[in-house]
Order: structure tokens, then C-alpha cells, then sequence
């Protein structure tokens, strides 16, 4: 049985919708695309088509595999392009999962220039703030902000961020600032629900370790609205500058606690560990690091 042929096949029948189609389109006899298609199924042991006499349809297994079976073919030819040419093409589809707020405020800004730059390769972007199961769900690369904890896949920083600590004048006002991470504890804090210490902001200074024990009124899994909370005078809110920079650079939000230190938050490209990797995969992270780098934008020109 040739796998790869069989595979080939099967794309082709799904994308046409008959036998017959398929195997006009792959110049092949029909009962060679019925053979392929039969091979298949009895190696995966499922069955890949609801057949009747009018109609060909994927199954449930067979619709699961057509989206694994693709990005396989795909990198097939991109590998063998490759194989004759150390400066492979970027082509095909490129499925990125990226965090939400990440994504909104900084990533679609760019994306246009890697487009311009690459008008061969077209980008399905899914957005969610959920560690996504790169193989499992056929995502070519991740974009993560926290510490990479799986060896399989490969990570490449392109980016930090600080967590910061802010409130808006008028919430200040009413209620007074912070002087301590221990004064937290009288103040209406917002939570991120994805935060790994709930309940608790860690804080250093001189070798120090700070825990200020926090609560609010709201708990939410997206900063941006953690953000616009925080300006309408709600609470308190730590998150990454790459959210809040604008807000604090118009003073609809006030740094606070500037002498305490909180650990920064890594931002990696993420992707399978593959022996060949796709030309597309590598020119995205390329660009990612040339595009943010080592002084990002969300970084420049924040108050003190």
C-alpha cells in the first residue's frame, strides 16, 4: 500500500465529491481510486465516505481525517521542495492559534506586511486565550504567554511583557493608592481567571518576596475588558503592558507600585518539533522576532 497515494486520493474524493471526479482530476481509473480509498480505510480501520447511489459523503472519522490528511500532503511538498532548494517558498495555509488580546491590540497590526511579503501563504487564525493541543487540532504554530512546560513542541521567545499594576485616577481618588502590596488587601482587585496564583499578586523587592492576598468584584478570562473595567474606575487590575500601554500613556490608567518587582511574561512562538520545518512556520517566527524583537512597541515610552 502506498500511504501517501492513498492519502492523495482521499483529499482529492473529499475536495471533488465523487469517485468518478477524483479520479478524472488524478488521471487514474476508477477502480484504482475505489482500491485507494478501500486500502485506506482498512489500514485506519474506519470508514472515511457514507456511500449511496447518488451521494458520497464523509463520515465523522473521515472529516477528522481530511484536516490531519492535508496539512500531512502539505508538508510533504513543502519538504520536498526544500529537499532541491534551501530557499523553499512559504506556501499553503498556515494555522496559528494566538491569545486574544495579544492577537487584537498587536498582532493584526502586522499582519499585513508578512502578506506582502509572503502572498503565498494564507493565514487561519483562531483566537483563544485555551492552551490549544497543537497536533491534536492541526494547528501549524501558537503564539503563548507563559512558561513552555511541553517538550515535545519546539519555542522560540520573540517578545516579553511586564505585569503591571494600575488603577484609574478616579477609582485613586475615591478610594487612595497603594504604598504596599500589603495595602491590596483593602482595595477591590480585578482577577484574570487564567491567572496561575488566584487570590494572589506575588511582588519582589531586594530580594524580597511580597504576597498581597486580593479580591473584587469582577473575574474575568479576557484582559481587555479587565482593562476598560480598570479606566471606568472598578478596581485594580494587574496585566501585561502590552494591554494596558496605550491607557497608561493617556493616563486613563495610573502605574502603581513601580518599586516592586513582578515577574515578566515570556511570549513564544510555539510549533511541533519536526525534523524539516516548513518553510511557512519558519518565516512567520522569523518575522515575529524581527517585528517585536527585543523593545516592543507596548514597552516604548511608559510612564515611570
Amino acid at each position: 500500500m502506498d500511504l501517501f497515494q492513498s492519502m492523495k486520493v482521499f483529499a482529492k474524493v473529499a475536495e471533488i465529491g465523487s469517485l468518478s471526479g477524483a479520479a478524472r482530476a488524478l488521471d487514474m481509473s476508477n477502480p484504482s481510486v475505489t482500491r485507494h480509498i478501500g486500502d485506506l480505510e482498512a489500514y485506519l480501520n474506519a470508514r472515511l465516505f457514507n456511500r449511496t447511489t447518488r451521494r458520497l459523503s464523509l463520515t465523522e472519522a473521515g472529516s477528522d481525517y481530511l484536516e490531519r490528511c492535508r496539512q500531512l500532503l502539505q508538508d510533504l511538498e513543502e519538504a520536498t521542495l526544500a529537499a532541491g532548494s534551501s530557499a523553499a517558498k512559504p506556501t499553503g495555509t498556515l494555522r496559528i492559534s494566538a491569545p486574544v488580546s495579544f492577537a487584537v491590540n498587536h498582532l493584526g497590526r502586522v499582519l499585513g506586511e508578512y502578506g506582502q511579503r509572503y502572498p503565498d501563504v494564507a493565514l487561519d487564525i483562531t483566537l483563544s486565550d485555551r492552551m490549544v493541543d497543537l497536533v491534536d487540532e492541526g494547528f501549524d504554530l501558537a503564539i503563548r504567554i507563559s512558561r513552555i512546560r511541553d517538550s515535545a513542541l519546539v519555542a522560540r521567545q520573540f517578545a516579553s511583557a511586564r505585569s503591571m499594576v494600575c488603577a484609574s485616577p478616579s477609582y485613586l481618588k475615591k478610594q487612595g493608592t497603594p504604598r504596599v502590596p500589603e495595602d491590596l488587601a483593602s482595595h477591590t482587585c480585578l482577577s484574570y481567571s487564567y491567572q496561575a496564583t488566584r487570590g494572589e499578586w506575588h511582588f519582589s523587592r531586594k530580594g524580597k518576596t511580597h504576597i498581597a492576598k486580593v479580591k473584587g468584584t469582577i473575574n474575568a478570562n479576557n484582559g481587555d475588558l479587565l482593562r476598560e473595567a480598570a479606566i471606568a474606575g472598578m478596581g485594580i487590575i494587574v496585566q501585561p503592558s502590552f494591554i494596558v500601554a496605550d491607557a497608561l500613556r493617556s493616563k486613563t490608567l495610573v502605574p502603581l507600585l513601580t518599586d516592586y518587582d513582578m515577574a515578566s511574561l515570556p511570549i513564544y512562538a510555539v510549533y511541533p518539533s519536526r525534523r524539516h520545518l516548513s518553510a511557512k512556520v519558519r518565516t512567520f517566527v522569523d518575522f515575529l522576532l524581527e517585528r517585536f524583537g527585543e523593545n516592543p512597541e507596548w514597552e516604548r515610552n511608559l510612564p515611570a
